[in-house]
Parts: C-alpha cells; sequence; structure tokens
C-alpha cells in the first residue's frame, strides 16, 4: 500500500471477494494455502534451525471461569489402585476451544460470509450434526510445519503495545518486516505480536471489554494475500467491533484466502527470545488433533531456532 489511507467498505469487499482463491488448488483445495508448504518449504523451515532452542506459543489450559472465558475448560482426575500396590492417575479434558481464551487453530470451515465459506462452500449444506464435509482439520493430521516470521509490533511502537484506538494496519505490517530485515515468503506462518498481556495489565488483567478487543485492523488484509502466507499466529485477533459492519475483517482470511489462524497464540516469550536470539525467523510446527470433520483444535504450537 503507497499511503495510509484507511480503506473503504468497497475496498474490503473487494479484498475478500475479487482476491480471494478459491479454485486454486483444484482437488487439494480442503486444505487451502497450507498447500503452499512443500517438501522444499518443509527443508527451508528446517534449516531456519541453529540452536535446537525451543518455544511454546500456547496459553496454559484455560480452566478457570472469567469474561473472557465464559466456557472454562474441563479437567477433573481420577486416581486407582492397581494391586499389588501400585495405581495410576488418569484425567479428563473437555473444552469450547473456539473464543478468546483457548489457543486454538481454526480450520477452514469456521467461518463464512454471506458469499460464502472456503472454496465457495454453502455451510448449510458443508456443516452437518456428525461433522462438516469440506476445509475439516484432519486435512492437516500429518502436521503442520514450516518457516516461521514474528513481526513485532510493540518493539517497533518503541514498547507500545496495540490498543482500541490504534489497531493494527497492513501498512504497519509493511513497515516492521522492512525494519525488521526480513522477507515474508509464500507458505510462510506471520506470526504478529501486538502485545496481549501488556494491553491487558491497562484493562484489570483482561484483554477484551464486552464486544470491544484490539487487534488486527481489515487493511491487513492485503499484506496476508500479497505475501501469500499459510497461516496466521497472533496473539491479539482482529479489532473488534469493525467499522465495516461485516461479521468477519482478518478472519476472513480463512474463507477468502484459505489461509487458517492460530487464535489467542502466546507470543511475548517468543519476542523475547527472537530479541535474544536476534533473528525473527524459526521454524514452527503445530500437530493439530485428528478430529474427523472438526473446525480447529486446540494447540500448542512450538516454535525452534
Amino acid at each position: 500500500m503507497a499511503d495510509h489511507a484507511i480503506p473503504t467498505r468497497a475496498e474490503i469487499d473487494s479484498y475478500l471477494k475479487d482476491r480471494r482463491n478459491w479454485g486454486r488448488w483444484g482437488d487439494k483445495g480442503p486444505a487451502g494455502a497450507m498447500n503452499l508448504i512443500d517438501d522444499a518449504k518443509r527443508l527451508e523451515a528446517v534449516a531456519t534451525v541453529k540452536k535446537g532452542r525451543t518455544v511454546s506459543l500456547s496459553r496454559p489450559f484455560p480452566v478457570t471461569p472469567s469474561p473472557e472465558n465464559p466456557r472454562p475448560a474441563v479437567q477433573f482426575l481420577m486416581k486407582g489402585d492397581r494391586p499389588p500396590g501400585g495405581g495410576a492417575a488418569t484425567d479428563y479434558y473437555g473444552v469450547a476451544y473456539h473464543g478468546t481464551a483457548t489457543t486454538h487453530i481454526d480450520a477452514l470451515c469456521h467461518v463464512w460470509d454471506k458469499n460464502g465459506g472456503w472454496d465457495g462452500k454453502d455451510p448449510d449444506e458443508n456443516i452437518q450434526f456428525d461433522g462438516v464435509r469440506y476445509g475439516t482439520i484432519d486435512e492437516w493430521s500429518d502436521g503442520i510445519l514450516t518457516r516461521g516470521v514474528l513481526l513485532d509490533v510493540v518493539k517497533h511502537r518503541g514498547g507500545a503495545h496495540v490498543t482500541l484506538n490504534s489497531p493494527v494496519h497492513g501498512w504497519e505490517l509493511e513497515e516492521i518486516a522492512a525494519e525488521q530485515g526480513v522477507e515474508i515468503r509464500p507458505g510462510d506462518a506471520l506470526c504478529v505480536y501486538s502485545g496481549r498481556e501488556k494491553f491487558a495489565a491497562t484493562n484489570g488483567g483482561m484483554w477484551t471489554r464486552g464486544a470491544e478487543r484490539p487487534g488486527l485492523h481489515a487493511s491487513c488484509l492485503p499484506f496476508v494475500r500479497h505475501n501469500d502466507v499459510s497461516l496466521i499466529v497472533w496473539d491479539m485477533m482482529d479489532a473488534t467491533p469493525n467499522e465495516y459492519n461485516i461479521p468477519w475483517t482478518m478472519h476472513g482470511a480463512i474463507f477468502a484466502y484459505g489461509v487458517s489462524l492460530v487464535d489467542n497464540s502466546l507470543l511475548e516469550p517468543l519476542a523475547d527470545v527472537c530479541a535474544e536470539e536476534n533473528r525473527n525467523e524459526f521454524m514452527i510446527t503445530i500437530n493439530p488433533l485428528n478430529v474427523i470433520g472438526g473446525t480447529g483444535s486446540p494447540a500448542n504450537p512450538i516454535a525452534v531456532f
């Protein structure tokens, strides 16, 4: 983008319709932009590993109720004896992972707008009681391994986190990439650190405030599409509410471009390690649960340096 003008509603509609990837990958369409991660791309990612240092990008399993976690995850333990003199501890996990608490990856069937879901699928036909038919999480059951790139918005802003009045814009992502001297390549995982924990520290410990939350503006959509990324890993999500009266702005990358999102990622530790290692590229791996017909999965993304 040559200037810093806020895009109009017509421009946003164009981002989500005229530049969409529907039909681009033919019979491999259900996997979406993950098709950009081929064997060569995985080897490129492996080549970024120099030390073997690992960083988890997952938040702890969210079992504590809060305004940000109205449907807390469930964990209960069972302890039993096993004669003679032994025993075992087991536990049960249950989680409604979509939302603003659990680190999770969205399948391509997760959201849609008036034009349909990913690859033009009609959600009324695609989504059935026993599971979804197209664009499901099991498309990535072999795991996701690619090159990750962190764009550190907080560092770019001199330590200031993103706020409700200062969302991340597409031109800012361009500036950060240039400032960091990092190239975004097709198939990369785009990691955007906006300072969720820093914002929460000034907002009563919470990132969300009712229907309001800071994050990425719809002006970031062309950056995502132009750079042909395979997925977005972010601590904040779409800036909400949006001024366009549309159901989804940045989440529209799912149904328009076939780009998956890893929501509620914990990126402050990743930003710290990137600063310590003096580089913003790494290998990232995500292994979703193999749920046939699922709309996503809890995730523990791992960055490897």
